[in-house]
């Protein structure tokens, strides 16, 4: 019985001490001896023996489907991506610093994976993080916001009721598989689920699901790629009302110049008037779609 009063007396002297103590994040950093000038932290890849490729999870999240141009074939997400990989030379006790087990400090302090997106046509509109997450195992964390402006394949045969599935592929800059390796930090049903969470605005497009492809190079000059397929549904009931009734009316007034009689020259004048329509009709239809579709929309060969 005595043991057990000397061992609490211990931990709640332990604990009033900790709570005296003043501790900085400063200091963690001054432990470190991680510094703007510190080449150790900046110029190369943050391992003790170089043959042991740096491992980075990526989570990517869809917020918003601010636009999508068929004309350009250009697809514009605004993606909220998480990165995290393993620093070798990052490591303190939390309890010598008062508890502290992360340390946010300026991104230009550490390395960082050169990752970039295929797809991507235009340099990212989205000011980067300003800021970096460690904690006392080593691990390191970049959030970012980014508006893409990427290319997409369109095929709009159905259009308006196409649906429509555009790839983010992420990948190294320069790194192969000998020096990073690459994989999705979540599974294609939790990816779906929580930027359905997240989602702002979809524009005209109904957001159906996000689905992750992970692809291994198989020899050692290979890289890594991690492929977001982005699926979507466009909402039709806009060119349903602007261009599928009109063209539907127009048919009516055609077939019904069938009871005009031929005796007099309304009967042409009224075929031209309709024949005129349809062709601002799809004059109209020609400037949203794209003209390097190898099949004709079907709403066309109708019109």
């Amino acid at each position: 019985m005595m043991f057990i009063q000397i061992l609490f007396l211990l931990f709640l002297s332990d604990e009033a001490y900790s709570e005296k103590m003043l501790c900085s994040y400063q200091d963690v950093l001054n432990y470190l001896n991680l510094t703007r000038n510190n080449e150790l932290y900046t110029m190369t890849r943050p391992v003790k023996n170089y043959r042991h490729p740096t491992d980075v999870s990526l989570e990517v999240l869809l917020y918003a489907i601010l636009d999508v141009v068929e004309k350009d074939q250009k697809f514009i997400p605004y993606v909220w991506t998480v990165t995290k990989w393993q620093n070798e030379y990052i490591s303190w006790n939390p309890n010598q610093f008062c508890g502290i087990d992360n340390v946010s400090l300026p991104t230009e302090m550490l390395w960082k994976p050169d990752l970039t997106i295929e797809e991507m046509t235009e340099r990212d509109r989205a000011p980067p993080s300003p800021y970096i997450t460690i904690n006392y195992k080593g691990d390191v964390e970049v959030q970012n916001d980014q508006v893409l402006v990427s290319t997409c394949r369109m095929h709009i045969y159905q259009f308006p009721f196409d649906i429509q599935r555009c790839n983010l592929t992420f990948k190294s800059a320069v790194h192969t598989i000998k020096d990073l390796r690459l994989h999705p930090s979540d599974n294609s049903s939790e990816a779906t689920e929580w930027s359905r969470d997240l989602m702002r605005t979809q524009y005209e497009w109904l957001f159906i699901n996000m689905t992750i492809n992970s692809i291994n190079a198989s020899d050692s000059f290979g890289q890594d790629f991690v492929v977001y397929t982005i699926t979507m549904k466009r909402k039709p009931i806009l060119y349903i009302v602007n261009f599928l009734l009109p063209v539907l009316f127009f048919l009516c007034l055609d077939l019904s110049s069938f009871l005009i009689s031929d005796s007099g020259g309304e009967k042409l004048s009224f075929k031209v008037t309709v024949l005129l329509a349809i062709t601002v009709l799809q004059l109209i239809l020609n400037e949203i779609l794209p003209s390097s579709s190898n099949r004709i929309p079907l709403i066309g060969k109708s019109s």
